[in-house]
């Protein structure tokens, strides 16, 4: 069974984020023997989230990478936001474009999630 996840955000709203976090977390401990893949792609005005402006958010996206959670933000959102990839978590890499990675990783065979 392929148990690649990939959670995807696109809103500035931490509750949000948070559940998405929290997703990952639980995923990778109910399946501690098969490693899944998972990656994050976040996007739009969602990825103000990633800054040290939040750092409650940043603790739990530290614990989520930990277990293997990939986050990966947008090039394109983080210019429109004007947010310089210095200012962002650790744990976060940053891609050309979020949604040519949530269609390539979808095609890879990613199972999609939207919290």
């Amino acid at each position: 069974m392929n148990t690649d996840l990939l959670l995807h955000v696109d809103s500035d709203d931490p509750a949000v984020l948070k559940l998405a976090l929290t997703n990952a977390i639980n995923y990778a401990n109910a399946l501690p023997d098969e490693k899944p893949r998972m990656t994050l792609v976040a996007n739009g005005p969602a990825v103000r989230l990633f800054t040290r402006q939040y750092p409650d958010l940043a603790a739990r996206g530290e614990e989520a990478a930990g277990l293997g959670l990939d986050i990966r933000l947008c090039a394109n959102a983080l210019r429109s936001n004007d947010i310089s990839p210095d200012a962002l978590w650790p744990a976060c890499r940053v891609i050309p474009a979020g949604m040519v990675e949530l269609v390539r990783l979808q095609r890879e065979g990613y199972a999609y999630v939207k919290p």
